[in-house]
């Protein structure tokens, strides 16, 4: 296991992953480059400032697919300005937004952007909600959702699950494995087996599992599966 000391970065050949940040309720970002195909992960706040320092106007505006595990604010927070950095810049190639079905808090802001600047927009923005988790490719790259379990607190003290999901991207014989926001599950101790990176989160303090994130000793355990792997979402 590499030292968590953000930006993490992974690359194998032209197949790359750069994490900006993840950080519990503060904002996750990650940006994902295999070929010339640029996707975004979990756009967090701070997702365009950092894709800026990064790849610059050019490469952002060449962005084809944001992927989002779930709908928690430090994992969309930065969604509306990267959206609208797009239309500013006169984005002209189409972009989709991955999503599980029933993501709510996505769902209203493509809602909301559309209303704003429904006379504006500039380029062709789909929302694409995940209902199966069957494979698909996009810029030949095979991404595999699957269903993980992450809940979040209800004002009652009672708790909720929320849809979230994991992904894989595979791209000439090598997979990512993400898992996003989850507590232990079969899901992704299955995917993230044998995968050449697996990103795991830590997002449990106390040594007892809960069923919201991962202890430590449960994220190493998966990532031990995985060829090499980085634990994020790990509390401060």
């Amino acid at each position: 296991m590499k030292e968590q000391k953000y930006p993490l970065s992974w690359k194998k050949d032209d197949f790359s992953i750069k994490i900006f940040c993840s950080i519990p309720n503060i904002a996750t970002g990650i940006f994902l480059k295999s070929g010339k195909a640029n996707f975004v992960i979990d756009p967090g706040d701070g997702i365009l400032r950092d894709l800026n320092t990064e790849i610059g106007t050019k490469q952002i505006l060449g962005i084809s697919d944001i992927f989002v595990t779930h709908g928690h604010h430090d994992h969309i927070g930065g969604v509306w300005s990267l959206l609208t950095y797009l239309r500013v810049m006169r984005k002209g190639s189409p972009l989709t937004i991955h999503h599980p079905e029933g993501c709510v808090e996505i769902e209203s802001i493509l809602n909301a952007f559309e209303q704003v600047y429904a006379k504006s927009i500039s380029y062709k923005l789909t929302l694409q909600s995940i209902d199966e988790t069957t494979g698909f490719t996009q810029n030949n790259v095979l991404i595999k959702p699957f269903r993980v379990v992450h809940k979040e607190f209800l004002s009652d003290g009672s708790k909720r699950e929320v849809p979230a999901l994991g992904y894989n991207f595979s791209y000439k014989n090598k997979t990512i494995c993400y898992g996003g926001d989850t507590a232990y599950c079969d899901e992704l101790v299955n995917h993230a087996r044998n995968a050449d990176l697996a990103i795991i989160e830590a997002g449990h303090k106390d040594d007892e599992p809960d069923d919201m994130h991962m202890t430590l000793k449960e994220a190493k355990s998966i990532g031990n599966t995985a060829k090499e792997y980085f634990l994020v979402h790990v509390p401060e």
